[in-house]
Order: structure tokens, then C-alpha cells, then sequence
């Protein structure tokens, strides 16, 4: 009993990073808590009286089990889905507490986990684990079953994947935050030309509506097209509250009191470069949203 007490207490110390390599394996805050969950069974049946670092023991676990989701996971879609964005960490206001900070980190923006997504299973988790956790790739190779030098190809091809996508949370959440004022006030406005200039002429808009919304436009490119929409889309009774969504400033959008989006943004260099918006009823109902003030 003593044993196990000891094991229940070095996992609990070892949960918020085994939740963050999770998070980052699969973008989705339930299936992140079920690998974890499941590295603790895992754990209480194994004898580990012998090892020496425990948690380079769970990481390696949980990122087994993370890597049989992802090879479940991409064997039951058939079709790639139009626009599916990873579940976001979001809390209220310009601060993260402790435990979302963990999960979210200072690397990891909505931007990029679209990016990982798109990765196949090995090639992500080859990418996480040594490019965000320092993993050498010696430890990673036999949980992918290949040599070091073919694991370390994964991650560079996953790397070249990822290079040059504006993927990076930019530090200063006031400078982030700056610019997404700047685009709800211009919105709210119909200020088209003021949108013009808070947007990257590049701009990307991604939303994930789920079965919502039939027909409505999920992929927005260029800072026309995008004005457009945010000029089209504009709720009446809307209220944007101030969020830190994935690490980055963003908002959460209430209407009659009810969470009906989340967004998120990129902001390099004073202007936008990515729009990411989750409007699914399903997954925001299932999400921890700050609640309207």
C-alpha cells in the first residue's frame, strides 16, 4: 500500500507535463486526459521497481498510448475533414492559471496544433517530443520502431512541415492584445478600411463549425476576403469577452449569456496572419469557457 501511495503521489508530480506532452500529441483536452488516465493504469500495474527515472518512464508511456490514438484515430477518417481546429486551452482575460499555462505552454498556438494535425502519427510524435520536450532521439526511436537517425528524419520533415506557417504565439499578449481590439472595434464599426490595416494582406481565416452552419465559408484567405466576412458575420447582441486562447490573446463571443464561439489570433508584427474560429455547439458545450461576467 505504501508503494502504491508513493507511485499515486510521483504521478500527480509528473501529471502536468505528462498533460502537456498529451495535449501537443493530440490537440483534444478529453482524448489528452484519457492517455494520461491511462499511463496511471499503466503504471500501477508495472513493476518499476527498477527504473531509474520515472518520468522519463510515463513520458515514454503515455506517449505510446498517444501514439496509438493518433494511428486509430487517422485509420477511422476516410475523408480529411474541411476545417477542424484542436481543442483550444482558453482562460479569462490577458493571464493564464497555472495548469493552462502548463498545457498550453509558451510555444504552442492554435496556429500550430492545426499545423501538427497534419502530421502523420510518427512524424508528430517524433517533432513533440524532441523539438518541444528535448526528448533525445535515441529514447524516441523504439517507441516509433525506427533507428535514431530515421526518427530524427521524422522530425525534420515534420519541421520543414512546420517552418514558415506563423505558427509562434508572439510573447507580448498587450501588443497581441492591441491588435485584436483594433479588429472588433473596426468590425463592429463596418471600418472596412480599418480592417484592412489591422489584417496581413495574407491572412488566413479558418472556421470549424461542425454539422453548424451549412454552407457557410470555413476558409477565408487574404485581407479582402476576410474583412468581408467579419463586416458579413456580425451577431446583433454579441459581446466579445477578452480571452487567452491557446496561449494567445483571443476572445470568447456570448450571445444571450451562451458561449457561440471562441477565437483566436496571430498576430505578427502588429497585424493579423491567422483567424482561428471554433463555433461547433457540440465542442464548445464540452469545453471549460470562463463564464460572462
Amino acid at each position: 500500500m505504501e508503494t502504491q501511495q508513493r507511485l499515486a503521489e510521483q504521478f500527480e508530480e509528473e501529471r502536468p507535463q505528462l498533460s502537456a506532452v498529451a495535449y501537443r500529441m493530440l490537440g483534444s483536452l478529453s482524448e489528452a486526459e484519457d492517455a494520461v488516465q491511462e499511463s496511471w493504469f499503466r503504471l500501477s500495474r508495472a513493476d518499476v521497481s527498477e527504473v531509474r527515472n520515472l518520468a522519463a518512464w510515463l513520458t515514454t508511456v503515455v506517449s505510446r498510448v498517444c501514439l496509438d490514438m493518433l494511428r486509430t484515430r487517422q485509420s477511422r477518417r476516410e475523408e480529411p475533414l474541411d476545417v477542424h481546429l484542436p481543442d483550444p486551452v482558453v482562460t479569462a482575460g490577458d493571464g493564464m492559471d497555472p495548469e493552462a499555462a502548463a498545457l498550453a505552454g509558451d510555444s504552442v498556438g492554435w496556429a500550430l496544433l492545426v499545423v501538427l494535425d497534419t502530421l502523420a502519427p510518427a512524424e508528430r510524435l517524433a517533432f513533440v517530443l524532441h523539438d518541444m520536450f528535448a526528448v533525445p532521439f535515441d529514447d524516441i526511436a523504439p517507441i516509433v520502431e525506427r533507428t535514431p537517425a530515421a526518427t530524427r528524419k521524422l522530425a525534420s520533415r515534420a519541421r520543414g512541415r512546420v517552418a514558415g506557417r506563423s505558427t509562434t504565439v508572439a510573447p507580448d499578449l498587450g501588443r497581441q492584445r492591441d491588435a485584436v481590439e483594433a479588429f472588433y472595434a473596426a468590425a463592429g464599426n463596418g471600418d472596412f478600411d480599418a480592417l484592412l490595416a489591422v489584417l496581413d494582406p495574407d491572412v488566413v481565416l479558418r472556421a470549424d463549425t461542425g454539422a453548424a452552419l451549412a454552407g457557410a465559408a470555413k476558409l477565408r484567405r487574404g485581407a479582402k476576403e476576410v474583412a468581408a466576412g467579419a463586416m458579413l458575420y456580425r451577431r446583433p447582441g454579441a459581446v466579445n469577452r477578452p480571452a487567452v486562447v491557446a496561449g494567445a490573446a483571443g476572445a470568447v463571443t456570448y450571445v444571450d449569456g451562451k458561449p457561440v464561439s471562441v477565437t483566436a489570433f496571430t498576430v505578427t508584427e502588429g497585424r493579423i496572419t491567422h483567424i482561428d474560429i471554433l463555433s461547433d455547439p457540440v465542442r464548445l458545450a464540452a469545453l471549460p469557457l470562463p463564464p460572462l461576467p
